[in-house]
């Protein structure tokens, strides 16, 4: 079992976090606790309610949407300091927008969503940071999607009736 030092000393690994003050990197890691996970797990569904935001340390979760007439495509493979999950954050959408399953035993911290935003809000220089990156990881994987749905468009997948995790 993980201990509140250890969740300590891995926020001040993750990069986006250094700019923050010992007394703010304290408080998150109130919220957060690190977790593991073995392949073929599901972490979330798309359409789920939100619970948690993950930034992972180790291993490789694919990140995946359905998409009509060619079940779910992957969009996204997320690795080390990679976040996945990061519309609990976001003030309105608060259901998941992908599923996320486990490709490679993986490490992650976990921040529950309502106390991260709570956190946000009280501590400006905390939320602004966090926000930043979410913001950021939001429009890269929007573009990414949308690369991704115009080229299915162009080269349509074969759909022999294959499982999700087959469409890899």
């Amino acid at each position: 079992m993980f201990n509140q030092a250890d969740i300590i000393d891995t926020i001040q690994t993750i990069p986006w976090f250094l700019e923050l003050s010992a007394a703010s990197r304290a408080r998150l890691a109130d919220i957060a606790s690190l977790r593991r996970a073995e392949p073929g797990e599901i972490l979330f569904e798309e359409g789920a309610k939100e619970d948690y935001l993950y930034v992972l340390l180790e291993g490789e979760v694919a990140v995946e949407i359905l998409v009509p007439t060619c079940g779910n495509i992957r969009i996204f493979t997320a690795e080390p300091l990679d976040v996945i999950g990061w519309s609990a954050v976001t003030p309105l959408v608060r259901q998941r927008t992908a599923s996320a399953r486990v490709l490679l035993p993986t490490r992650m911290l976990a921040f529950e969503a309502q106390p991260l935003r709570k956190l946000c809000d009280e501590d400006h220089d905390l939320g602004y940071i966090v926000m930043r990156r979410i913001s950021n990881v939001a429009a890269s994987r929007l573009l990414t999607t949308r690369l991704q749905l115009s080229d299915m468009f162009v080269n349509p997948p074969v759909r022999n009736n294959l499982s999700h995790n087959q469409l890899e």
